[in-house]
This record gives C-alpha cells, sequence and structure tokens, in this order.
C-alpha cells in the first residue's frame, strides 16, 4: 500500500472516531438534561410516569406490599434523594420516617407534596395520628384527582417547556378519573345498606368509606406503627358480630396475623366470619398483577370487597 493510501485512512479512522465522540458527547450532554425524579410510593410514581409520560427520569423507592408507616429508607434510597432534582413525597406523614430527611433537602431540591393539592377541609382530621391528620388521600378517587393536578402544575412550573405536553396527559387522566369515582359508586351501591362495613387491618380506608357511603373500622389505628391490644380485638369482634358481616379483609402491605386472631374470636363468640380477600392499601400491587398501576389497584379493591359483601 502506497504512503499516499496508507495517510488516506489514517485520515479517515480519525475522521470517524471524532465524529463518534461528538456523537457520543451530545448523547450524553441530551441525558443530563432529562430531571431525575424520586417518588416515595408507587401510587405517586405512577402519577408522575403518566403526567411526565417519558420526559423525566421517574425513580419508586417503596416497591410492592411495603408499608410507607414503618419504611426505613436505605443508603441506596439517600444517593437517590440526594441525586434527585424533583422529590415528590405524598405528606401529612405518611412517610413519617423520612420526614427529616425531606426538611433537609427542601432548599436543595424541588419538593412536591401530593397532599397540598386538597384543601384543609378535604383533609380528614383525627387525634389518633401524629400529625392530627390522615394521610391516606388516594382513596378517595376525586381527592387524589386534586392531588395529581396540583402535581401536574408544580412539574409545568419547573419545566415550562413541556407544558402542553404535560397538561394534555394530565387532561385525558382526569377523565379517567373520573370514570373511576363513578363505576366505584355504581358498584358499591349493589351491596344492601347494613353490609356496607369494610373491616381491615388497620384504618386506612376511611377517606373510601366518606366517598362511597360505607363504614370503616380498622383494628389498629390511622398508622401501621400503632398497637393493639386484648382490648382492641374483642370491641372490634364483638362490633362484628352485632352487625352480622359477612367477611373482613386483609392488606397487602400488613401482617394478616392480626386480622387472622379477630376471626378467631368470633368465631369462639359463635359468628363464623371469612376472610373476603386482600386489599391493597398502602402499595400497590407487584408489577404483572392487576393492581400495579393506580386505576387497577382501586379496581382490585372494589372488585374484591363487592365480591365479598354483596
Amino acid at each position: 500500500m502506497s504512503v499516499n493510501r496508507i495517510l488516506k485512512v489514517i485520515c479517515t479512522v480519525a475522521i470517524a472516531i471524532q465524529v463518534m465522540a461528538c456523537g457520543s458527547d451530545k448523547e450524553e450532554s441530551e441525558e443530563s438534561t432529562v430531571l431525575k425524579v424520586v417518588c416515595t410510593t408507587g401510587m405517586i410514581g405512577n402519577a408522575a410516569e403518566i403526567i411526565t409520560g417519558g420526559r423525566m427520569d421517574i425513580t419508586t423507592l417503596m416497591g410492592p406490599g411495603v408499608d410507607p408507616h414503618l419504611y426505613k429508607p436505605t443508603q441506596s434510597d439517600i444517593e437517590n434523594l440526594m441525586e434527585a432534582d424533583i422529590i415528590i413525597y405524598n405528606g401529612l406523614h405518611l412517610e413519617g420516617k423520612m420526614g427529616e430527611i425531606f426538611h433537609k433537602l427542601e432548599n436543595k431540591k424541588h419538593i412536591i407534596v401530593m397532599a397540598k393539592g386538597l384543601a384543609d377541609a378535604e383533609v380528614r382530621k383525627t387525634a389518633e395520628f401524629q400529625s392530627g391528620e390522615d394521610p391516606h388521600i388516594w382513596f378517595n378517587v376525586k381527592y387524589w384527582d386534586g392531588a395529581i393536578g396540583h402535581l401536574t402544575t408544580e412539574l409545568i412550573r419547573i419545566d415550562s417547556d413541556n407544558n402542553g405536553f404535560y397538561m394534555d396527559n394530565y387532561k385525558r387522566y382526569h377523565e379517567e378519573l373520573k370514570e373511576l369515582h363513578e363505576w366505584t359508586i355504581g358498584q358499591i351501591n349493589t351491596i344492601s345498606e347494613d353490609q356496607r362495613i369494610l373491616i381491615t387491618a388497620h384504618d386506612a380506608f376511611s377517606y373510601f368509606g366518606d366517598a362511597y357511603g360505607m363504614k370503616v373500622r380498622g383494628l389498629q389505628g390511622i398508622s401501621t406503627s400503632s398497637e393493639f391490644g386484648l382490648k382492641d380485638r374483642i370491641e372490634l369482634s364483638k362490633y362484628i358480630i352485632e352487625n352480622k358481616i359477612k367477611a373482613v379483609f386483609v392488606e397487602s402491605s400488613v401482617p394478616k396475623k392480626s386480622i387472622e386472631a379477630v376471626m378467631e374470636s368470633c368465631k369462639d363468640g359463635g359468628h363464623t366470619v371469612v376472610l373476603g380477600g386482600e386489599l391493597y392499601s398502602d402499595a400497590l400491587g407487584s408489577a404483572d398483577s392487576e393492581a400495579a398501576e393506580y386505576i387497577g389497584m382501586v379496581k382490585a379493591n372494589v372488585t374484591t370487597i363487592v365480591n365479598a359483601l354483596k
């Protein structure tokens, strides 16, 4: 091969390498502009994914079956929070053990609190929980819609270039949530009024009860960190027997033994109550389940409740 030919080959290779390097730099530059978002619960992560539509990098800390009341962040969680551009959490002390972390980061990161999408009058007040307020706002579909509206407004404030895209996504999802709310009302109305009583391991469903006309009783209080004793179990068993309740429910994020103890007490009192099924309370279902997304979770819960109490 001639010297000139060799020089041409070398020049061609050098140019190709330079082009590839420029392309790589461009890709890294584009990737670096994608905002990193860290969400605490699956319900929040699902909402963020729907509204941002792939234009932000979403990480959810708490997976299926995880109890946010008792959750302690891992080292990798801390790293994710430190690297995040945006942090989204529920508020109202749902993530009780993470409050101090959020407080330390509030002047360094964009922080979005879902509960700020509710009016003060919409937040249930209770003396049983440390904040004096019930954090389980997602069980009223209309309230959760309001929380996602707040989320959308805040995301647009942070990333105004995608204003129309985020708003269009919210408008579509808003219509889906309106349909879900009406569907839930219709389904619960198929249960006879005397059986519209929901018994669960902890009192996570009071927003649901208020919105859809059900009485709600939990063995534990609003937080699973609260203790229950023999007196609580006896009183709940007595209530079930007196009201001839057909079924009680376990929760995916709470151990079954507490509800099983109540069922045994009812049996000792001469009343057989069946296990109506498992409800998703503080976490979504696994990726391969019907409850992997918020709408599917609500439908799964409602279907389980109706089938057990009709």
